[in-house]
């Protein structure tokens, strides 16, 4: 059987890896550049140069540096392309922080990830400085000082001014409003810088949300003086790390219904074929020499071995010593094609025990395929082989017809008419006769052993002198198996060989 794949088709191949590198270096680049500005920077406020201005320059260089450290990680997570589950690792919603980290995924920002309901959905033009804006609140004079670009992001006049900080609460999403009381009073009281996020609601209702990073004043007393601080509206940028971190989870879980639906078709597929593997004697010893039918039987998987199909293949004895031969193919690929090659192999060994002939059984198959809840096409070849007088009775619904090998040449046996199964309803199925002899190999198989049928057929004929000098169905079976394991097929196949004793 073809072992385990995460999905019905192949993942979507990673940009070119060496593009990528090249970005991931030109990021750390220029972040080390970026870094060396801030370290210049703070040795100048000990010079005469104004204070608020360098300030303002290291709160900015800070704010780069937080975008390129993001920035660099997505691009490790685009080199990785979707992280590989670890087994015990959580899917979905419900999975923890540590796991997202351990998985590669981005971090989630605390306490805020995402936007309320009714935000704006646009984020307003302009460069990184219209998104970032600075604010002083005096303590002493009760000043407040706000740029014209917080302003804006607030959605407020720049003649309104500032928001004094009593009044800042009000206009943050009251979920949020502890988060901000808590970081003004630890940058207040305890003299702690301020780093972290709340959201704003606007006078236009839209939903803002604002990351901020300031620190305390300090008078000469070592007092609080003031606080400044540097506001920078992240909206697009929390939206689009959601939208990361959903398209992740939404993979994960398909991954996941993926593994579970493939899983369960290998276990139904495996539960369903004959439980025999290679030689399967039917006669028991009870027939005479010469009557009896040596078995055996080869699954080739498709070329990305995730495809199970609904390919069967059986050979069953039935009541009245005949032996039973059928392989088929219905279309479609995981549970629905193996539930539904279940209940037609269980409808074909039902009608044959029953005594019911193979062109008849064909026209019956078709007619259970078209009132089926769900309608599929298909193709088999179905025969009855009788040991009293060596004839194979057969039929086929638009599948290549069975090979006869024998004394070291092979042919293909001549098809009666019939059409796909479940294509057209009350259509019949004519069916043929065929005197075998001892020694006979017969050799029926479904699905594509290659891309064109007929050239597939072609391969196996020529495979006739190897038959002969085989001893037994199982080294035939080799010697198919060494011809077609190598081929890319689109689905999976199987082959089975019937050797007259």
């Amino acid at each position: 059987m073809p072992s385990p794949r995460s999905a019905d088709h192949p993942a979507a191949p990673s940009p070119q890896r060496g593009t990528v590198d090249a970005l991931i270096t030109q990021t750390r680049r220029l972040r080390g550049g970026i870094a060396a500005v801030r370290r210049d920077t703070t040795a100048d406020l000990s010079g005469t140069a104004n204070e608020t201005q360098l300030r303002w320059q290291r709160a900015l260089c800070d704010l780069a540096v937080h975008h390129l450290d993001d920035l660099g990680q997505h691009l490790d997570q685009l080199r990785e392309g979707l992280p590989s589950e670890q087994p015990g690792e959580p899917e979905g919603p419900g999975e923890s922080e540590e796991s997202r980290r351990a998985a590669g995924a981005a971090p989630e920002r605390k306490p805020l990830d995402q936007d309320a309901p009714g935000q704006d959905p646009g984020h307003g033009p302009g460069s990184l400085l219209n998104r970032v804006g600075s604010a002083e609140w005096n303590l002493l004079t009760d000043e407040v000082t706000w740029s014209d670009e917080l302003c804006q992001i607030f959605g407020r006049s720049p003649d309104e001014g500032g928001l004094p900080l009593d009044e800042l609460p009000s206009w943050v999403v009251a979920d949020d409003q502890p988060v901000l009381t808590a970081m003004v009073t630890d940058c207040l009281v305890d003299g702690k810088p301020i780093d972290g996020e709340f959201r704003v609601v606007r006078p236009d209702d839209a939903v803002r949300t604002v990351h901020m990073a300031g620190e305390p004043v300090l008078d000469t007393d070592g007092s609080t003086a003031s606080m400044w601080a540097v506001l920078r509206d992240v909206s697009a940028l929390r939206r689009s790390e959601r939208a990361v971190r959903e398209s992740r989870d939404s993979l994960q879980r398909q991954r996941h219904m993926a593994r579970a639906e493939r899983r369960l078709a290998v276990e139904l597929h495996e539960a369903v074929l004959p439980p025999w593997r290679g030689s399967a004697p039917l006669a028991h010893g009870r027939r005479p020499a010469g009557t009896a039918l040596d078995v055996a039987s080869h699954y080739f998987p498709s070329a990305d071995s995730a495809l199970i199909g609904g390919d069967w293949y059986d050979a069953l004895e039935l009541p009245d010593g005949g032996t039973l031969l059928s392989v088929g193919d219905l279309t479609g690929h995981g549970v629905a094609a193996t539930s539904g090659m279940a209940m037609v192999l269980g409808a074909v060994r039902g009608m044959a025990v029953a005594g019911i002939e193979p062109g008849p059984l064909m026209g019956r198959l078709n007619q259970l395929l078209d009132a089926s809840a769900q309608p599929a096409l298909g193709s088999a070849v179905c025969g009855r082989y009788d040991p009293a007088t060596r004839t194979l009775v057969w039929s086929q619904a638009g599948h290549p017809a069975p090979l006869l090998f024998r004394d070291g040449a092979g042919r293909a046996l001549r098809p009666p008419a019939g059409l796909l199964l479940g294509g057209t309803t009350g259509a019949t199925y004519a069916q043929a006769e065929e005197r075998l002899e001892p020694g006979d190999l017969l050799l029926l198989h479904a699905g594509g052993l290659a891309e064109d049928p007929t050239v597939a057929a072609e391969r196996l004929l020529g495979l006739a002198p190897r038959f002969a000098a085989a001893r037994g169905t199982q080294e035939c079976v080799r010697v198919v198996a060494e011809e077609f394991d190598d081929e890319r097929r689109e689905g999976d196949a199987c082959v089975l060989l019937a050797m007259i004793g």
